[in-house]
């Protein structure tokens, strides 16, 4: 039995349409079957590897990698950089606190044996006249001297030469002493006194500290004196007769006389 179509029913696809259809399924065909068989496949799945890495997504990730080892390298030796400017900094200021501890201690040091210095020159005691020597000596007799003997010793002195105190004191008198002259009388720093008499001036007032070898005053003659000398006296107190041996005194010091 043969079928006809029905007039204006329907109309046959265009050659267009069927062209349409023919295009479609062959997409559809290369979405689901070429492609399900290129990922079914190893040597296609590797060859897809390859185009994949031909599209630069590999290499990319190569150089991120490298990218990150270099930005790690480079963190590190900043780190070390750091920590050895830290390093070098802590040693330069450890050096420099051991020089400035050094340098405090050299001053020190330096101090100390300038006290001891100025201690021992203050304590240490010399002739009043320098490079003399005794010429009338301590007790002597005679009618010279009004208690019958020589109170202290004389040192031979031309007039106008420097008369100096024998250690550290003060003067308690300076001035006219009768037969003494121009006098002047220290105490001294260990308690004791000493005396010079027969001066051409004094230099000195009462009251005024004196050091081992400063000038108070200048020899003469004056007062009880028979010609230009210096009379010196140690005693225990200030007043007259509380003499003692003036030699023995300046040797029990350390003088050479």
């Amino acid at each position: 039995m043969a079928f006809t179509r029905a007039t204006g029913k329907h109309r046959a696809r265009s050659r267009m349409s069927r062209g349409s259809v023919r295009v479609a399924g062959a997409a559809t065909l290369t979405a689901t079957g070429v492609i399900s068989t290129l990922a079914a496949s190893p040597a296609l799945a590797a060859d897809t590897d390859v185009a994949a890495a031909q599209t630069g997504l590999t290499q990319a990730l190569v150089i991120n990698d490298s990218l990150a080892g270099t930005i790690d390298a480079q963190a590190d030796a900043q780190r070390r950089a750091a920590a050895e400017a830290k390093a070098r900094a802590a040693a330069k200021a450890e050096a420099a606190r051991k020089a400035e501890a050094r340098a405090q201690e050299i001053r020190a040091e330096k101090e100390r044996a300038a006290r001891t210095a100025e201690r021992e020159r203050l304590n240490a005691f010399q002739l009043p006249i320098a490079g003399s020597y005794v010429t009338t000596g301590y007790r002597a007799g005679g009618s010279l001297w009004s208690s019958g003997s020589h109170s202290g010793v004389d040192f031979r002195a031309a007039s106008g030469t420097s008369v100096v105190a024998v250690g550290t004191g003060t003067v308690v008198e300076a001035g006219w002493g009768g037969s003494y002259g121009n006098n002047i009388v220290l105490r001294m720093s260990d308690g004791t006194y000493t005396q010079y008499g027969h001066l051409s001036s004094i230099g000195v007032a009462v009251g005024q500290s004196v050091t081992p070898g400063q000038r108070i005053g200048l020899s003469g003659a004056t007062g009880n004196a028979t010609g230009p000398h210096l009379h010196f006296e140690a005693r225990t107190g200030p007043d007259y007769g509380s003499d003692i041996d003036p030699v023995a005194y300046l040797r029990a010091h350390g003088v050479n006389v």
